[in-house]
């Protein structure tokens, strides 16, 4: 579980990110990110709609396993970040950890978020 530092509070933060931050997509996941400079710490969250998995204990077993992967991957992330996880492929729920780990891994250093790549 993300510390509550790390997630978002409110649907305004998530509506400005989703009309002014830029997009990274693969096959079944879009990153959307967007550098907050009054914020300390990066903020994240994972959206799933309805219409790709209709269960919601199967939404948030996705949830789960992408916040995890977040979870472990946050100190080598650069701070002062929102990062939204869309899904849109319920393939992410039957997907391999290391495939998922991956997909994600290539979607943050596309985005330029990692505190090295600077």
């Amino acid at each position: 579980m993300l510390a509550q530092r790390n997630r978002f509070h409110g649907h305004g933060s998530l509506r400005f990110l989703y009309k002014n931050g830029q997009a990274e997509r693969s096959r079944t996941i879009t990153l959307k990110h967007i550098e907050n400079p009054r914020r300390k710490h990066t903020r994240v969250a994972v959206v799933i709609s309805k219409k790709v998995l209709k269960s919601a204990v199967l939404r948030n077993r996705v949830r789960r396993r992408v916040y995890e992967i977040i979870r472990q991957d946050l100190p080598q992330l650069d701070t002062s970040y929102d990062l939204v996880f869309l899904i849109f492929s319920g393939e992410v729920l039957t997907m391999p950890h290391d495939e998922l780990l991956a997909q994600m891994k290539h979607l943050t250093s596309a985005a330029g978020i990692y505190k090295n790549q600077r």
